[in-house]
């Protein structure tokens, strides 16, 4: 069902990829990112972004609607370079500067040191979006291994904590960060235990963020977003043919979410003109699906 008056597609074909966090040119059909409908307004004006997981999906939505609205956009990506190469012209065509940087965000070095480029190649930081993600399905909490635990609170939570932790320095007063959660820490995954363990992680460390005296006291406001089922490269690169063939189904809306619908939530949390009485808080984009907290 759409509500909109672009047409999005209301499933997508059964296909699969063999690694995460997976390539988005590889995708049929492509995610949809550049909201032809969006018109961007100044809002985010002679502001710097820096957005983890950048190079697709959500992160790429983000990175356009953030450049659209007059901010110049670093983004983190792991080793996808054509669809990283993609991102950056998105935000070049918008008319502001790009910096693709390549980054493990379990590697609180190179988390420091995205900062310390977004900060001396583009002048600044304003906004921190947090968003780089794994998930491995296991129906039987016996199969996940130490190792794949260790990796999925490292990329999903630990990184976070780095990227925050670096970028305080350079925040101010009116600046954001902004956290990807997701449905799954409100509604639980019984074949995503850890992932869902992480995203509950993520709403408490918002929460709690919004609420830190250091924070306050600097004027910035900390809240995140928790997308539903949106068709990005995670979805083929997780799960199998008949679980994506019937992808976002079940939810009120009965289709996947496309990264683009997502992405304007990040520009109101972003805008301090939009949201400068909003912190510690989490917005749903998640097609209808009913959910707590």
């Amino acid at each position: 069902m759409s509500t909109s008056p672009r047409e999005y597609p209301d499933s997508v074909p059964a296909q699969t990829q063999d690694q995460q966090p997976g390539d988005e040119h590889e995708m049929t059909p492509r995610p949809q990112f550049q909201a032809p409908q969006y018109v961007g307004s100044g809002k985010l004006e002679g502001k710097v972004a820096l957005v983890t997981g950048g190079d697709s999906g959500i992160g790429r939505a983000v990175c356009v609607l953030f450049a659209r609205e007059g901010a110049d956009v670093a983004f983190v990506y792991l080793d996808e370079e054509e669809d990283a190469q993609t991102t950056r012209e998105a935000i070049e065509a918008e008319g502001r500067r790009a910096l693709p940087i390549q980054a493990d965000v379990r590697d609180e070095d190179a988390c420091r040191d995205a900062v310390d480029q977004t900060v001396r190649q583009l002048g600044g930081l304003n906004v921190l979006v947090n968003n780089a993600a794994v998930q491995v399905v296991q129906t039987d909490p016996r199969d996940i291994s130490r190792d794949q635990l260790e990796r999925t609170f490292h990329t999903n939570i630990f990184g976070y904590f780095f990227f925050v932790k670096a970028a305080l320095d350079h925040l101010s007063e009116g600046d954001a960060i902004i956290n990807t959660c997701s449905v799954v820490a409100f509604q639980g995954s019984p074949g995503l235990l850890d992932y869902s363990a992480t995203k509950g992680a993520i709403v408490s460390f918002t929460r709690s963020l919004a609420q830190n005296e250091t924070v306050v006291e600097k004027g910035i406001r900390v809240n995140s977003v928790a997308p539903g089922p949106i068709w990005t490269p995670l979805i083929p690169a997780t799960f199998g043919e008949d679980k994506v063939d019937s992808f976002g189904e079940d939810t009120a809306l009965g289709r996947p979410g496309q990264p683009e619908e997502v992405a304007p939530a990040y520009v109101f949390l972003a805008a301090p003109s939009m949201s400068s009485y909003v912190t510690g808080q989490t917005i749903h984009v998640n097609g209808g699906r009913v959910v707590g907290g």
